[in-house]
Protein backbone atom coordinates (compact mmCIF):
# COMPACT_ATOMS: atom_id res chain seq x y z
CA UNK A 1 0.00 0.00 0.00
CA UNK A 2 3.36 2.10 0.05
CA UNK A 3 2.69 3.12 -3.43
CA UNK A 4 -0.30 4.78 -2.84
CA UNK A 5 0.27 6.88 0.26
CA UNK A 6 2.59 9.80 -1.05
CA UNK A 7 -0.63 10.15 -4.13
CA UNK A 8 -2.94 10.13 -0.73
CA UNK A 9 -1.06 12.43 0.92
CA UNK A 10 -1.10 14.80 -2.07
CA UNK A 11 -4.47 14.05 -2.91
CA UNK A 12 -6.08 14.43 0.98
CA UNK A 13 -4.51 18.09 1.46
CA UNK A 14 -6.37 18.99 -1.53
CA UNK A 15 -8.87 17.51 -0.62
CA UNK A 16 -9.31 19.03 2.72
CA UNK A 17 -8.85 22.49 1.02
CA UNK A 18 -11.68 22.30 -0.53
CA UNK A 19 -13.93 20.49 1.76
CA UNK A 20 -14.37 23.12 4.65
CA UNK A 21 -16.34 20.59 6.58
CA UNK A 22 -13.23 18.30 7.29
CA UNK A 23 -11.92 21.22 9.82
CA UNK A 24 -15.26 22.91 10.77
CA UNK A 25 -16.33 22.38 14.22
CA UNK A 26 -19.78 20.44 14.95
CA UNK A 27 -22.02 20.19 17.98
CA UNK A 28 -21.03 17.36 19.99
CA UNK A 29 -24.30 14.95 20.58
CA UNK A 30 -25.36 11.79 22.36
CA UNK A 31 -26.16 9.22 19.67
CA UNK A 32 -27.30 6.46 21.88
CA UNK A 33 -27.05 4.72 25.01
CA UNK A 34 -23.14 5.92 25.90
CA UNK A 35 -22.27 6.21 22.58
CA UNK A 36 -21.38 9.57 21.74
CA UNK A 37 -20.20 12.22 18.46
CA UNK A 38 -17.11 14.52 18.82
CA UNK A 39 -15.60 14.71 15.31
CA UNK A 40 -15.85 17.46 12.99
CA UNK A 41 -18.61 18.50 10.60
CA UNK A 42 -16.98 15.31 8.30
CA UNK A 43 -14.42 13.66 9.94
CA UNK A 44 -15.82 11.18 12.77
CA UNK A 45 -14.62 11.04 16.28
CA UNK A 46 -16.30 9.17 19.09
CA UNK A 47 -16.53 8.86 22.57
CA UNK A 48 -17.63 5.97 24.33
CA UNK A 49 -18.41 6.82 28.00
CA UNK A 50 -17.94 4.09 30.97
CA UNK A 51 -17.54 4.16 34.48
CA UNK A 52 -13.75 3.26 34.02
CA UNK A 53 -13.00 6.56 31.37
CA UNK A 54 -13.48 6.79 27.88
CA UNK A 55 -12.75 5.09 24.92
CA UNK A 56 -11.83 7.55 21.81
CA UNK A 57 -12.07 6.23 18.19
CA UNK A 58 -9.86 8.28 15.82
CA UNK A 59 -8.21 11.29 16.19
CA UNK A 60 -8.10 13.05 13.05
CA UNK A 61 -5.71 15.81 11.64
CA UNK A 62 -3.24 17.69 14.71
CA UNK A 63 -5.20 20.54 14.05
CA UNK A 64 -9.14 19.28 14.95
CA UNK A 65 -7.87 18.09 18.07
CA UNK A 66 -9.00 21.56 19.54
CA UNK A 67 -11.91 20.80 18.53
CA UNK A 68 -12.29 17.20 19.27
CA UNK A 69 -11.19 18.34 23.50
CA UNK A 70 -13.94 21.23 22.85
CA UNK A 71 -16.40 18.52 22.21
CA UNK A 72 -15.77 16.09 24.94
CA UNK A 73 -16.06 18.69 27.19
CA UNK A 74 -18.98 20.31 26.02
CA UNK A 75 -20.76 16.62 26.87
CA UNK A 76 -19.42 16.98 30.58
CA UNK A 77 -16.53 14.75 30.14
CA UNK A 78 -12.94 14.86 30.56
CA UNK A 79 -10.45 14.34 27.71
CA UNK A 80 -7.60 13.18 30.19
CA UNK A 81 -10.27 10.39 31.17
CA UNK A 82 -9.58 9.16 27.81
CA UNK A 83 -8.13 5.68 28.69
CA UNK A 84 -8.25 3.48 25.02
CA UNK A 85 -7.98 4.53 21.40
CA UNK A 86 -8.92 3.24 18.74
CA UNK A 87 -8.57 3.93 14.74
CA UNK A 88 -10.80 3.43 11.87
CA UNK A 89 -7.79 3.08 9.42
CA UNK A 90 -4.57 4.54 8.68
CA UNK A 91 -4.79 7.66 6.96
CA UNK A 92 -4.09 11.45 7.97
CA UNK A 93 -7.46 11.97 8.28
CA UNK A 94 -8.48 9.69 10.81
CA UNK A 95 -5.04 9.52 12.53
CA UNK A 96 -3.03 12.08 12.52
CA UNK A 97 -3.10 12.78 16.00
CA UNK A 98 -2.79 9.72 17.68
CA UNK A 99 0.03 10.08 19.14
CA UNK A 100 -0.01 13.52 20.52
CA UNK A 101 -3.81 12.44 21.77
CA UNK A 102 -2.20 9.44 23.46
CA UNK A 103 0.90 11.51 24.75
CA UNK A 104 -1.72 13.91 26.24
CA UNK A 105 -4.57 11.45 28.08
CA UNK A 106 -2.09 8.72 28.94
CA UNK A 107 -4.81 6.68 26.34
CA UNK A 108 -3.74 2.96 25.21
CA UNK A 109 -3.26 2.83 21.42
CA UNK A 110 -4.69 -0.67 20.17
CA UNK A 111 -4.85 -1.37 15.94
CA UNK A 112 -5.21 -3.68 13.91
CA UNK A 113 -2.37 -6.24 12.91
CA UNK A 114 -1.82 -4.78 8.88
CA UNK A 115 -2.08 -1.00 9.74
CA UNK A 116 0.25 -1.09 12.68
CA UNK A 117 3.56 0.00 10.34
CA UNK A 118 1.75 2.66 8.93
CA UNK A 119 0.32 3.95 12.66
CA UNK A 120 3.79 3.58 14.08
CA UNK A 121 5.63 5.08 11.09
CA UNK A 122 7.37 8.82 10.77
CA UNK A 123 7.16 9.51 7.49
CA UNK A 124 5.74 12.68 6.25
CA UNK A 125 2.05 12.98 7.60
CA UNK A 126 1.90 9.37 9.41
CA UNK A 127 1.57 9.72 13.15
CA UNK A 128 4.79 8.12 14.26
CA UNK A 129 2.66 6.48 17.00
CA UNK A 130 3.43 3.72 19.48
CA UNK A 131 0.57 0.72 19.43
CA UNK A 132 0.32 -0.83 22.89
CA UNK A 133 -2.18 -3.59 21.62
CA UNK A 134 -2.02 -5.40 18.09
CA UNK A 135 -5.52 -6.48 17.47
CA UNK A 136 -6.43 -8.89 15.02
CA UNK A 137 -9.91 -9.72 13.23
CA UNK A 138 -12.80 -10.08 15.95
CA UNK A 139 -10.58 -9.30 18.82
CA UNK A 140 -12.73 -7.46 20.92
CA UNK A 141 -11.54 -4.32 23.56
CA UNK A 142 -13.19 -4.12 26.67
CA UNK A 143 -13.72 -0.80 29.64
CA UNK A 144 -15.66 -0.46 32.36
CA UNK A 145 -18.88 -2.85 30.97
CA UNK A 146 -18.56 -1.60 27.32
CA UNK A 147 -17.36 -4.58 24.32
CA UNK A 148 -16.11 -3.30 21.07
CA UNK A 149 -15.79 -6.32 18.32
CA UNK A 150 -12.60 -5.01 15.51
CA UNK A 151 -13.86 -6.95 12.05
CA UNK A 152 -11.44 -6.46 9.64
CA UNK A 153 -12.59 -4.67 6.36
CA UNK A 154 -9.41 -4.00 4.26
CA UNK A 155 -8.99 -2.78 1.03
CA UNK A 156 -9.34 0.74 1.51
CA UNK A 157 -5.59 0.39 4.08
CA UNK A 158 -4.57 -3.44 4.83
CA UNK A 159 -5.76 -2.86 8.29
CA UNK A 160 -9.36 -1.19 7.71
CA UNK A 161 -11.16 -1.79 10.67
CA UNK A 162 -15.43 -1.60 11.44
CA UNK A 163 -16.19 -1.56 15.10
CA UNK A 164 -19.34 -3.24 16.41
CA UNK A 165 -20.67 -2.61 19.66
CA UNK A 166 -24.22 -3.44 21.02
CA UNK A 167 -25.06 0.11 22.75
CA UNK A 168 -27.92 0.05 25.58
CA UNK A 169 -30.50 2.96 25.07
CA UNK A 170 -33.16 2.75 27.32
CA UNK A 171 -34.94 -0.55 27.06
CA UNK A 172 -33.19 -1.28 23.72
CA UNK A 173 -30.29 -2.76 22.91
CA UNK A 174 -28.64 -1.12 19.48
CA UNK A 175 -26.20 -2.58 17.25
CA UNK A 176 -23.89 -0.06 16.50
CA UNK A 177 -21.41 -0.20 13.42
CA UNK A 178 -18.70 2.24 12.49
CA UNK A 179 -17.69 1.53 8.50
CA UNK A 180 -13.81 2.21 8.39
CA UNK A 181 -14.00 2.68 4.43
CA UNK A 182 -15.50 0.39 1.60
CA UNK A 183 -13.95 3.44 -0.39
CA UNK A 184 -11.98 2.91 -3.38
CA UNK A 185 -9.84 6.55 -3.35
CA UNK A 186 -8.36 8.30 -6.25
CA UNK A 187 -4.62 6.54 -7.40
CA UNK A 188 -5.85 3.06 -5.86
CA UNK A 189 -4.34 0.42 -8.17
CA UNK A 190 -7.20 -2.43 -7.95
CA UNK A 191 -4.97 -4.47 -11.04
CA UNK A 192 -1.51 -5.68 -11.05
CA UNK A 193 -0.79 -3.34 -7.67
CA UNK A 194 3.06 -4.89 -6.48
CA UNK A 195 2.70 -3.07 -3.58
CA UNK A 196 -0.26 -4.78 -2.37
CA UNK A 197 -1.29 -7.75 -4.95
CA UNK A 198 -4.32 -8.86 -2.82
CA UNK A 199 -6.15 -5.78 -2.88
CA UNK A 200 -9.37 -6.53 -5.14
CA UNK A 201 -9.97 -9.84 -3.23
CA UNK A 202 -9.52 -7.55 0.27
CA UNK A 203 -12.38 -5.67 -1.07
CA UNK A 204 -14.34 -8.48 -1.74
CA UNK A 205 -14.17 -10.14 1.62
CA UNK A 206 -15.01 -6.68 2.95
CA UNK A 207 -18.08 -6.53 1.20
CA UNK A 208 -18.83 -10.16 2.22
CA UNK A 209 -17.84 -8.78 5.84
CA UNK A 210 -20.16 -5.74 6.19
CA UNK A 211 -23.05 -7.42 4.95
CA UNK A 212 -22.89 -9.83 7.61
CA UNK A 213 -22.49 -7.69 10.14
CA UNK A 214 -25.82 -6.67 12.26
CA UNK A 215 -26.70 -3.27 12.10
CA UNK A 216 -29.16 -0.51 13.97
CA UNK A 217 -26.89 2.79 14.32
CA UNK A 218 -25.31 3.24 10.96
CA UNK A 219 -21.86 5.35 11.47
CA UNK A 220 -18.74 5.31 9.80
CA UNK A 221 -15.56 6.68 9.61
CA UNK A 222 -17.17 9.93 7.89
CA UNK A 223 -20.17 12.16 8.56
CA UNK A 224 -21.04 11.90 4.68
CA UNK A 225 -20.68 8.34 4.70
CA UNK A 226 -24.49 8.44 7.13
CA UNK A 227 -26.04 11.60 5.79
CA UNK A 228 -25.18 12.66 9.78
CA UNK A 229 -25.52 16.16 9.00
CA UNK A 230 -28.75 15.94 7.55
CA UNK A 231 -29.79 13.20 10.58
CA UNK A 232 -28.26 15.57 13.34
CA UNK A 233 -30.81 18.20 12.03
CA UNK A 234 -33.70 16.13 11.89
CA UNK A 235 -32.64 14.35 15.76
CA UNK A 236 -32.60 18.25 16.77
CA UNK A 237 -36.45 19.12 15.52
CA UNK A 238 -37.32 15.90 17.44
CA UNK A 239 -37.25 13.25 15.64
CA UNK A 240 -37.43 9.89 16.67
CA UNK A 241 -33.58 8.55 16.40
CA UNK A 242 -32.27 9.18 12.90
CA UNK A 243 -29.16 7.42 13.16
CA UNK A 244 -30.81 4.33 14.03
CA UNK A 245 -31.21 3.70 10.20
CA UNK A 246 -30.52 -0.01 9.36
CA UNK A 247 -32.01 0.38 6.04
CA UNK A 248 -29.76 2.91 4.88
CA UNK A 249 -26.69 0.83 6.13
CA UNK A 250 -27.79 -1.83 3.66
CA UNK A 251 -28.05 0.48 1.00
CA UNK A 252 -24.60 2.55 1.64
CA UNK A 253 -23.29 -1.47 1.75
CA UNK A 254 -24.58 -2.08 -1.44
CA UNK A 255 -24.15 1.31 -3.62
CA UNK A 256 -20.22 0.95 -2.47
CA UNK A 257 -20.05 -2.58 -3.57
CA UNK A 258 -21.12 -1.62 -7.03
CA UNK A 259 -19.09 1.39 -7.68
CA UNK A 260 -15.95 -0.57 -6.26
CA UNK A 261 -17.63 -3.52 -8.89
CA UNK A 262 -17.25 -1.33 -11.55
CA UNK A 263 -14.07 0.18 -11.08
CA UNK A 264 -12.42 -3.24 -11.02
CA UNK A 265 -14.10 -4.36 -14.38
CA UNK A 266 -12.83 -0.96 -15.71
CA UNK A 267 -8.90 -1.60 -14.07
CA UNK A 268 -9.15 -5.44 -15.71
CA UNK A 269 -9.65 -3.28 -19.04
CA UNK A 270 -7.23 -0.86 -18.02
CA UNK A 271 -4.58 -2.68 -16.45
CA UNK A 272 -2.45 -0.37 -14.32
CA UNK A 273 -4.81 2.20 -14.58
CA UNK A 274 -5.45 4.05 -11.27
CA UNK A 275 -8.91 4.89 -9.97
CA UNK A 276 -9.87 8.46 -10.29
Amino acid sequence: MRLLLPFFAASAVLFAQGNPDWHREFPAFKIAGNLYYVGTADLAVYLINTPQGNILINTDFKQDVPAIKKSIEQLGFKYADTKILLISHAHGDHDEATALVAKETGAKLMVMDADVPEEESTARGRPGAHVDRVLHDGGTVELGGSKLVAHLTPGHTKGCTTWTMQVRDGARTLNAAIVGSPNVNPGYILVGNKNYPGIADDYVKTFAALKSLPCDLFLGAHGAYFGMKAKYDRMKAGAANPFIDPDGYKAYIAEREATFRKEWERQKQNPGSPAK
